[in-house]
């Protein structure tokens, strides 16, 4: 025998938000598209020292790079917690 929700699903619903809105995602997708918006905006060229070459690349690609890697770096650790 299965137990129903007071919603008409069956299973534990163990308390927490189940949707694609949840506070979290929603609060995530604006810092990401702020994040997005600043480095667009920043579209001037500028210098760049990686260890010891100098190179010149537009600052937006710059930054979004740097996000890219830290984005990759963040879901290795996480993955890695598990």
């Amino acid at each position: 025998m299965s137990s129903k929700n007071s919603n008409g699903t069956s299973g534990t619903g163990g308390g927490k938000a189940k949707g694609l809105m949840t506070p979290g995602r929603l609060t995530v997708a604006a810092i990401g598209i702020l994040g997005l918006v600043f480095i667009f905006e920043n579209t001037r060229s500028t210098k760049i020292r990686l260890l010891i070459p100098e190179v010149t690349m537009p600052l937006w690609m710059a930054l979004l790079l740097t996000a890219v890697i830290g984005a990759l770096c963040g879901a290795y650790f996480i993955r890695r917690r598990k």
